[in-house]
């Protein structure tokens, strides 16, 4: 297999115990990928044995504002305890806190003069405290039809934010169902954040489904993204059409190269 590939448990099987789908996802041979750790029975998800590939890496707090960011590092240290406890790979951020629905959660100084500084500063601290707890971060683009009004939220600036701060603590989490929505010319966005990525999130546009139902063309992306040298995660933040089982052979075979 050319990439890693690991699935969001949080929107398959949704009337199962998140368990039992990491459990189900180890089976058929895929990483699991978390959101917001609290909701959860840790110690039921560590007894799976699962391979948690990504997980959100705060609750509260902003990138560029003294008390948001005072806040994004307390709450990025607690959830890296929690992160290492479950061997999680990669722990995300957004370029803001997220509120109901996605709804991001700009207050003032999210878009004052010297915002990007600001920003840059806060994620160096950040890789500060990753790099003396042994974790890594991901910054994640969004898109502004899902997330309207989100400061660092495009594909441009999530890479201008990660290659300016340049360490290894920090990486892409580069989702290209955003992308689509936001930008378009998927495969000239993986080449462009290559050196950067830390994963590769894909969902289907319209819907949110898996691969194969909808405009994207992901089997000529994987091809591209083999072909530029990727061998990193691959993860579906997809709902399923249908069965989820069917969903995941269908991604499975997408990113079959």
């Amino acid at each position: 297999m050319t990439f890693q590939l690991a699935a969001c448990a949080e929107m398959l099987w949704r009337d199962k115990p998140i368990d039992w789908r990491a459990s189900r996802l180890k089976e058929m041979g895929f990483g699991v990928g978390l959101w917001n750790w609290p909701e959860h029975d840790l110690a039921r998800l560590e007894a799976t044995g699962a391979n948690f590939t990504i997980m959100n890496g705060y609750l509260v707090g902003r990138l560029s504002d003294a008390e948001g960011a005072d806040a994004l590092l307390a709450s990025a240290h607690e959830t890296a305890q929690v992160g290492k406890r479950l061997g999680v790979d990669r722990l995300n951020l957004h370029g803001t806190g997220l509120g109901d629905r996605g709804v991001p959660i700009p207050l003032i100084g999210s878009f004052a003069p010297g915002f990007e500084q600001r920003a840059r500063d806060t994620l160096h601290r950040i890789c500060d405290m990753a790099e003396g707890e042994g974790v890594t971060f991901t910054l994640e683009n969004l898109n502004p039809i899902d997330h309207p009004g989100c400061p660092f939220g495009s594909t441009a600036e999530v890479l201008a934010l990660v290659s300016a701060v340049n360490r290894p603590q920090l990486r892409i989490n580069l989702d290209l169902y955003h992308t689509q929505i936001g930008e378009g010319d998927l495969i000239r966005w993986c080449r462009a954040c290559l050196p950067w990525i830390g994963e590769v999130q894909v969902a289907d546009n319209p819907g949110r489904c898996e691969p194969g139902t909808g405009e994207i063309n992901y089997a000529g992306v994987a091809k591209a993204l083999n072909d530029m040298g990727y061998r990193g995660p691959v993860g579906m933040e997809a709902f399923a059409a249908g069965d989820p089982e069917a969903a995941l052979d269908a991604f499975r075979a997408a990113f079959t190269v």
